[in-house]
């Protein structure tokens, strides 16, 4: 065991993703001394895990300005601003050599297990605000150790904990049992294990957003194949199926997310997949000849089906910052100010407006949820979000509120309506919702072209 206390301690950034190592740069160029914890054994562990899938964002929207700047020395080729780089793209071309040039202020295998204030349990106030953070640590080897930091600055995001196939949010009846059959991953069917897992096999896939569009076109090319005569998707969805079910299409400001649901649209039309809509998954049951049947919540039955691949989002982990004072929303564990910028009850259109370190602040100061993690449970989370909030959130941690207060980023939008209490409603009417008219989409094959990383993120 090893305890680490420094005169001046560092900003502890928590995980090597693409808004943990930008904040890391951000933190460089502040002066601020940055040490940044992943528990995986590299770079961009998350990203690695979903390399096989495109991003529905260009390189110019997904590398950080200041990182890209600590670059520059290195000789990096920068790639085409305007191509759609894979996630395994993403990490060889901008994540691994990102960590690289911050070389010993990265550390791997180092898995936080807590954050509290030095001394303080959540519950102590005395002189509460004057003490340092400590960082409670356990190493891939099983050596302990606790860190001392200045602030905190968790990027951790959310890949660890997908949501389950139970519509009420908990895990279905019969989910754990029938985990053989069940991913909560996109497939990566050029992997030729994976690819024999579906072909010519009947797949429910769970989930109404951008990795279940990536799914259904995956199946739908794999049904069109010569090895995959066969292969059907049953979408199971907790929607109606609407025009706005399938995303924004031509109106999306990103051309890429737009084309992924049309995809998704075109899979069904083609009778790749069939869509049961309004279903929200209460039980799966195993069938006499150990296949899968989902049960909803009114009874019905959908299936039987050889495979399921839940793709219902994904919900941050906490437990290790059970002794610092958060003030999260209730019901999408978002900082309380954040929350109704991103509801999907009642947010419209897609957009998004401007927050960073003020949204994102907490009643213990100097800690902050950054990244996808910041939404909690709200999807639709960009990249270009994330670096900005850490711009103006270590902007502040230096002092310079004038810069950490000023906006300095738009969000293109959706060109879809998802509010007015209608997300998730299964009767929801298209139109309802009232802000954006949603076009009549026109069916594309994506192919080759840009698909979206699970989780709805970039």
């Amino acid at each position: 065991m090893n305890t680490s206390t420094t005169a001046e301690p560092p900003v502890v950034v928590i995980g090597a993703g693409p808004v943990g190592l930008a904040a890391a740069a951000h933190l460089i160029g502040r002066g601020l001394e940055p040490l940044v914890l992943e528990a995986g054994p590299s770079a961009g562990t998350a990203v690695r895990a979903w390399g096989h899938v495109r991003l529905f964002s260009t390189w110019s929207e997904v590398v950080d300005p200041v990182a890209e700047k600590l670059l520059a020395p290195t000789g990096r080729t920068r790639p085409d601003p305007a191509t759609y780089p894979s996630g395994a793209d993403w990490v060889e071309r901008y994540l691994r050599p990102l960590a690289d040039a911050l070389g010993e202020r990265v550390r791997y295998g180092a898995t936080v297990t807590g954050v509290a204030r030095a001394g303080r349990d959540r519950v102590v106030d005395a002189d509460r605000e004057t003490q340092p953070f400590a960082v409670h640590v356990i190493h891939a080897d099983g050596r302990e150790e606790r860190l001392t930091a200045r602030a905190v600055i968790d990027a951790s995001g959310t890949w660890s904990t997908p949501n389950p196939a139970g519509g009420d949010g908990l895990p279905a009846l019969g989910e754990r049992a029938a985990a053989d059959r069940i991913s909560y991953r996109v497939p990566d069917l050029t992997d030729p294990a994976v690819r024999a897992r579906y072909a010519g096999r009947r797949t429910a896939v769970l989930g109404s957003g951008a990795s279940a569009f990536t799914a259904l076109a995956a199946l739908a090319d794999l049904a069109e194949s010569a090895d995959g005569t066969g292969t059907q998707a049953v979408w199971v969805l907790r929607r109606g199926l609407t025009g706005a079910t399938f995303g924004g299409g031509e109106a999306d400001r990103l051309p890429a997310r737009g084309a992924l649901g049309l995809a998704a649209k075109a899979a069904v039309d083609a009778g790749h997949a069939e869509a049961v809509p309004g279903f929200r998954t209460a039980a799966i049951e195993r069938a006499d000849d150990g296949r899968l049947v989902l049960v909803g919540e009114d009874g019905r039955r959908a299936g039987p089906v050889d495979e399921a691949i839940v793709l219902t989002g994904f919900r941050p982990d906490l437990s290790f910052l059970s002794e610092v004072r958060l003030n999260l929303d209730e019901r999408l564990r978002a900082p309380v100010a954040l929350a109704p910028l991103i509801d999907p009850n009642v947010h419209s259109c897609g957009t998004v407006p401007p927050h960073g370190h003020r949204e994102l602040s907490h009643p213990d100061q100097g800690v902050y949820l950054v990244g996808m993690k910041s939404y909690g449970r709200a999807p639709t989370f960009l990249a270009m979000t994330g670096y900005e909030q850490v711009r103006s959130v270590v902007a502040a941690l230096a002092g310079d509120l004038e810069a950490a207060d000023r906006v300095e980023l738009t969000l293109p939008e959706t060109g879809v309506c998802g509010g007015s209490g209608l997300y998730d409603a299964p009767e929801a009417a298209e139109g309802d919702g009232g802000c954006c008219a949603v076009p009549e989409p026109r069916l594309v094959r994506l192919g080759t072209a840009p698909t979206a990383p699970s989780g709805g993120c970039c």
